[in-house]
């Protein structure tokens, strides 16, 4: 237990005021001699002992009668390692403009509002620990721990399993530990919002399974130097109101949102999201993803694919700045696309070139998955555009096509050519008309024999060219002549099978069209 014979004259500045929650401020108020980051070289003048903080939070001098104790110090130079594991404080602490010399422990613990703003921390350590209030590290610089309990990776800030009642404020602040984990806060409990506005992070900020009802806010944040595995934000299984990675926000790594649920907006309106610096690795994973309504208008292309496997959202927003190269799309679920062009939001169905620029956008995944064509279709026929339906599912065949067998090939060349796969019926409709042509001028140069001599009705070329496409029904000249021509006589054959595909694909185009009225 520390006596107030052995403290220096700042700490019994600070100890005096305690008790009354008055602010001792030890700053010269010259800009070059308060620079934090010189906080190294500051004298005994400005030098608070951790363990003088820590004995005050914890009793040493009472609060008087009708005052509210607390702790309010700006810029000392703290010496000593700041270990308030494990303990309940009930007085607020506020820390500004000050340079520590270790680190902050506050594993497990349980204290008030908690502020250390415009410091140079060497690491904050806060696993499993409950903040009554804020916790607040703006403007802030937290650099890596070397290891802690619960993390075998460096670490700046750690909140892991860490629970706060109010919001987190690291608008400004930067956290250093690249190749590490710049942040490692898996299982936060936030009951306030997360706001990093401006924030920098050398290397990866992990929200694993976070709770964050009052939403998260990145506008304009730099997530560089990623983690171990090329990762620079991973939010999976995260649940949270409102994700805001807009304004500029830039990563350097990939971002991992595989499970996440946003009952609110997800948004990288203006973002840039770059990929690992190698090249190699994905720009956003988002497998399984659920957002209400999310906006993916880049300020550029990314780098790497973007991946929504699985993903589910209810309205999309998106530009010619949105998709990469690689898309992988399979699995992905949206009730409503809007593009976003020339500062407007305009939906895609209705618009005439909206169709192949969609197709262009499916074709981009590796592969062929039917799912991506039937949920586009799906949506224009939802919104009464069967005509684009059609289209996008006859643009799903020829990709499928592609995917078969030569024979099979082959076959669907056939098919796409006379009848679009069936949803090009006016397609067979003109080769119907065609071939009735070609088989009237064809039966007219020769006349045939007739079956029963003496009857039946005259040979009409045109009629029996109709009768032989026709396959319900009957005219009468099919069956009542025949060809002692062979090449004739193969020509009506190959009319009549071409007539049972082409009169089906026409009847199917008449049903579709009188059931969409």
């Amino acid at each position: 237990m520390l006596s107030f014979d052995e403290l220096t004259s700042p700490e019994r500045e600070l100890w005096d005021a305690f008790p009354e929650g008055r602010r001792v401020d030890l700053r010269t108020g010259v800009p070059e001699d308060d620079r934090v980051v010189e906080g190294g070289q500051w004298g005994a003048a400005r030098t608070v002992r951790a363990a003088v903080i820590v004995g005050l939070l914890l009793g040493a001098n009472p609060a008087q009668p009708g005052a509210v104790a607390c702790l309010r110090l700006a810029g000392a130079r703290i010496s000593g390692h700041l270990n308030l594991a494990g303990t309940q404080i009930a007085h607020a602490l506020w820390l500004e403009d000050c340079w520590f010399a270790e680190s902050v422990d506050l594993l497990g613990a349980s204290l008030q509002t908690l502020v250390i703003t415009g410091s140079r921390v060497p690491g904050i350590e806060a696993d499993s620990a409950r903040v009554e209030g804020n916790l607040d590290l703006r403007r802030s610089v937290v650099e890596s721990l070397a290891s802690s309990p619960f993390n075998h990776v460096s670490t700046a800030l750690s909140l892991s399993d860490a629970r706060v009642t109010g919001g987190l404020l690291l608008n400004g602040a930067e956290m250093r530990a690249s190749g590490g984990w710049a942040v490692a806060a898996g299982g936060l409990v936030m009951e306030g919002g997360v706001f990093c506005r401006g924030f920098v992070a050398r290397g990866e900020v992990r929200l694993l399974g976070a709770q964050l009802p009052g939403g998260l806010f990145m506008q304009g944040a730099r997530l560089t130097d990623p983690g171990p595995h090329g990762v620079s934000l991973a939010l999976d299984n995260a649940a949270a109101s409102t994700l805001d990675f807009s304004d500029g926000f830039t990563v350097n790594g990939t971002v991992r949102l595989q499970g996440t649920q946003v009952s609110g907006t997800l948004t990288f309106q203006g973002a840039v999201l770059n990929g690992p610096p190698d090249g190699q690795g994905p720009s956003l994973v988002a497998l399984l993803m659920q957002a209400v309504d999310f906006d993916f208008t880049l300020a550029r292309a990314p780098s790497g694919t973007v991946d929504l496997q699985g993903a589910q959202v209810s309205f999309l927003h998106d530009s010619e700045h949105s998709w990469p190269d690689v898309v992988e799309l399979d699995g992905f679920v949206y009730g409503s696309i809007k593009v976003h062009k020339t500062g407007e939001r305009r939906e895609t169905v209705g618009r005439r070139n909206s169709v192949p620029q969609r197709v262009a956008w499916i074709r981009r995944c590796p592969g062929y998955n039917p799912q991506p064509y039937e949920q586009l279709a799906g949506w224009y026929r939802k919104a009464g555009h069967d005509d684009e339906a059609r289209r996008v599912l006859l643009a799903k065949q020829r990709h499928r096509r592609q995917t078969l067998p030569r024979t099979a090939r082959a076959w669907g060349h056939l098919l796409d050519v006379t009848v679009g796969y069936g949803y090009r019926p006016w397609l067979a409709g003109v080769w119907l008309l065609a071939l009735t042509l070609l088989g009237a001028l064809s039966f007219s140069a020769q006349t045939p024999t007739p079956v029963q001599r003496g009857e039946g009705t005259p040979f009409q070329p045109l009629v029996y060219t109709l009768d032989l496409l026709i396959p319900i029904g009957g005219l009468g000249q099919r069956t009542a002549w025949y060809w002692p021509n062979d090449s004739l006589q193969w020509l009506a054959y190959l009319l009549i099978a071409l007539g049972w595909v082409l009169t089906t694909a026409v009847l199917a185009g008449v049903t579709r069209a009188l059931q969409k009225n």
